[in-house]
């Protein structure tokens, strides 16, 4: 291709090399001009990226170097989250160490990001798996654990049998590990977790902070914070001592609860049934449904299935004794995992009580239409007036609802409350590629944290990779064996190692002081620095590291560490890119790689496409013809500036209206591509709008227009690809006669007087109707426009012997003649 075309290959890497010995994107912390910090996502280091990766990173240096143009001190560092499964997986299947292929994979794809011209402080670069970063990532841990937020505890977790390890309920994805599609079962381990659900209330709130974030992710966190207002009642348990709570937004049904479920996973069942008679077949169904999806037992469509405990709690507003229960369709995720079950008034308890022959007994009455509970075909869930409830009986329901929570409050029965379907967030992992988590387990002592300057605890490089269950990390005894930092006897270390996402919750701090020994940040740096202006990734993230992110960020807030409690001031996800329908990937065979479009087109054709493929919010579709285009363009641009040098030329009176239009498109093109980038990243319609102002030139030239003005179309041309397609921009300013590195100038401002047309074209309306069009200039006055109507053919023919009751002319746009 470059035979036929500019000279990609010298011109890219002249430029990069240039860029690099220039440190055009070395953030001077002494420089006077406003800062902006641009930060892309940082990269996994998988095997390689393909063009699908380079949507993220090509938009990102596209905003980092307008920034730049536009006057800011930018910041654009990068870095790589290198712990994580698919290494040690690859380890197990290949025998390479997680750390040697993970370096390994870091410099292969530091030579893309390179090639793709995409710019970045490298002294800034960050790698989460050496010591000198997740020493830090151990610290946060021991200030959580300080602050009581760093907790240990035996919990039904969700467990991947291919990857041999818990994941967070984040990391379950209809049923299956996210990372490698196995079904999820369940498991009861000892695992760490961080109480983000602590946090909860100040997550919700904040989003209202967040103005520049997508509407799309701030619903994606609000539901999954999923903040419910309601009543927790308490349920006597007969012939004991104790009560079974459960949190409900229907207490205006609680006269109609007959009988009451529990989740199979709910923490009192041992006890209850320890002297039931059929207490074998109960452990046996808890067994079975404990095994099953919890997507799929959750969906409102499962066959309900259940199994009576042969124990009874009294409902505490009638004194009526009823059935307890254990059924598949509740979950302890959702409230306190007890419910009180009122068939007549929600779906699910109905088909379990029609399934298992459970009483049925309406308290919220159809007005339309008296409800008889033997004759329902299903629940009524719709408002009504209060039917057997004793005092409330006549009330509409949702006053009922204030009324009865009242009442409950006053006898002791129940409490107003606040639920979050947020659970805390679990972070141990039994694998080895991970930050170790900083605990020791002493006999004399009991569980006792490290002290800050044992940090960082290190993983050991020789470990046996096999998936049994249990952390590579136990079959080390150097590892294992240690002193306890309290009374210096023997102990043990903890083998687990922290979720990857505890590592990428802080890395955007880091970067402001990525070599200081003696603290995780310079808080005084952070400060100046964040929050980060510009934050650019994925919509797969909305729900685990940007929640993560916020709720570690709230946490140094508090903890004095930080001036700011949100990290990312704006956020943009950007769509994927697919090739046959389907998200890339090497299983699939649909993978575009880089490398090849590069060596055929050069960066910036590849760059041009990914830019102009769609709107960068949506997905979007490789089609490898749309590459061809975009060479074709740059090569019509190319072209345009070889030829200028030979263009001189003064207009006739005639020529000067093609001048005109020229220098009045030329700076229209200034304002759209300028709108585009400041408002919603439409890249796709800026480069759009540059090459029609290519074909204004073309067209120009061949009308013979004003060679100066065609020069400064050229030249601006040059200047506003340039974010979009760096290398051939710093190689057309330079043919151009120009210093330095065009990134260096300021971005072009667009002249309001060129941008105003001399004429405008008015619409001519008879009756509301389009009738004629007429040309005049700008500004002309109301008569002289009435006097040009009038005399026109085709008006006067819809007017002609009729009279004008109206005539409104709305200035440069529009005529209005009502007859």
């Amino acid at each position: 291709m470059e035979e036929k075309g500019y000279p990609f290959k010298k011109v890219e890497h002249k430029w990069q090399k240039y860029w690099q010995k220039e440190g055009l994107f070395k953030m001077d912390p002494s420089s006077p001009k406003p800062k902006y910090y641009c930060l892309m996502m940082f990269p996994y280091p998988s095997a390689s990226l393909h063009v699908g990766h380079g949507r993220n990173y090509i938009i990102g240096d596209v905003v980092a170097r307008y920034m730049m143009m536009k006057g800011y001190n930018v910041l654009t560092p990068m870095g790589w989250d290198a712990f994580g499964l698919p290494a040690e997986n690859a380890a197990i299947k290949d025998g390479i160490h997680p750390k040697i292929s993970t370096l390994r994979n870091i410099e292969k794809m530091k030579k893309q990001l390179m090639a793709w011209g995409t710019g970045y402080d490298w002294q800034r670069e960050v790698t989460s798996c050496l010591p000198d970063y997740y020493k830090w990532t151990q610290w946060i841990f021991l200030q959580l654990y300080k602050k009581g937020l760093a907790f240990k505890k035996k919990a039904a977790v969700n467990w991947c049998p291919s990857c041999q390890t818990v994941l967070a309920n984040e990391q379950v994805v209809n049923g299956c590990c996210e990372r490698c599609d196995t079904q999820v079962t369940e498991k009861e381990l000892e695992q760490w977790f961080f109480r983000i659900t602590e946090y909860s209330q100040r997550l919700l709130e904040d989003l209202s902070k967040l103005k520049h974030w997508p509407e799309r992710v701030k619903i994606m966190q609000q539901n999954w914070i999923g903040k419910s207002q309601g009543v927790k009642i308490d349920f006597p348990i007969v012939g004991e001592n104790e009560v079974l709570s459960c949190f409900t937004t229907r207490v205006d049904t609680i006269y109609g609860a007959t009988y009451m479920v529990l989740a199979p996973e709910h923490p009192k069942i041992k006890d209850l049934i320890g002297g039931v008679e059929k207490k074998e077949d109960i452990i046996a169904f808890i067994e079975k449904v404990r095994s099953q999806n919890k997507i799929a037992r959750a969906d409102i469509g499962v066959t309900k299935e259940g199994i009576f405990t042969g124990r009874y709690v009294i409902n505490p507003v009638n004194s009526r004794q009823i059935p307890l229960w254990i059924a598949n369709y509740v979950l302890m995720e959702y409230g306190t995992g007890a419910v009180m079950a009122v068939p007549a008034h929600d779906q699910r308890d109905f088909e379990f009580a029609k399934q298992y022959n459970l009483p049925i007994e309406v308290v919220i009455d159809n007005p339309r239409e008296p409800l008889k509970a033997q004759k329902m075909q299903s629940a009524y869930e719709d408002d009504g007036a209060m039917v057997n409830s004793g005092q409330f009986n006549g009330l509409d329901n949702r006053q009922a609802m204030d009324d009865i929570a009242d009442f409950m409050q006053e006898k002791g029965i129940g409490s107003r409350t606040m639920h979050y379907r947020l659970r805390d967030w679990l972070i141990s992992r039994q694998r080895y590629w991970g930050a170790p988590i900083p605990i020791v387990y002493c006999k004399k002592c009991g569980e006792v944290p490290l002290a800050e300057k044992d940090l960082p605890v290190l993983l050991p490089e020789k470990v046996e990779f096999k998936p049994h269950g249990e952390s590579p990390l136990k079959t080390v005894p150097g590892f294992i064996n240690t002193r306890c930092p309290k009374c210096g006897e023997k102990a043990t270390r903890e083998t687990d190692t922290m979720d990857t996402f505890v590592d990428s919750s802080w890395y955007y701090l880091r970067y402001l002081s990525p070599k200081e020994k003696d603290k995780p940040f310079d808080s005084d740096v952070v400060n100046k620095w964040l929050p980060v202006d510009q934050y650019i990734g994925g919509i797969e993230h909305a729900i685990m590291h940007l929640l993560y992110s916020r709720f570690v960020t709230k946490v140094f807030f508090d903890l004095g560490l930080i001036n700011f409690d949100e990290p990312f001031k704006r956020l943009f996800t950007q769509g994927m890119i697919v090739k046959d329908g389907a998200k890339m990937s090497k299983s699939k065979g649909n993978v575009v790689s880089p490398d090849e479009l590069i060596a055929k087109y050069g960066a910036d054709t590849q760059r041009l496409y990914t830019l102009f493929i769609g709107p960068p919010e949506k997905d979007a579709e490789w089609n490898d013809r749309g590459v061809e285009g975009a060479w074709r363009f740059l090569n019509r641009v190319w072209r345009l500036v070889d030829q200028l040098s030979a263009f001189s030329h003064q207009p006739s009176a005639e020529e000067k209206k093609t001048t005109a239009s020229l220098k009045r498109k030329t700076h229209l093109t200034i304002k759209k591509v300028t709108d585009d980038l400041e408002r919603e990243f439409h890249f796709n319609t800026a480069i759009s709008s540059v090459m029609e102002l290519v074909n204004e030139v073309y067209k120009a030239k061949e009308e013979k227009a004003d060679a100066a003005v065609i020069k400064e179309a050229v030249c601006t041309t040059v200047v506003l690809l340039s974010p979009f397609v760096p290398h051939i921009a710093e190689e057309m300013w330079q043919r151009l006669g120009e210093k330095g590195s065009i990134f260096q100038r300021p971005w072009p401002q667009y002249d309001r007087d060129a941008i105003e047309a001399e004429e405008v074209l008015i619409v001519v309306q008879v009756n509301g109707k389009v009738r004629a069009k007429i040309t005049v200039a700008v500004g002309t006055k109301e008569e002289e426009i009435k006097e040009i109507v009038l005399g026109d053919e085709k008006v006067t023919k819809w007017i002609e012997g009729k009279e004008i009751k109206n005539f409104l002319v709305i200035q440069n746009k529009l005529v209005s003649i009502v007859v």
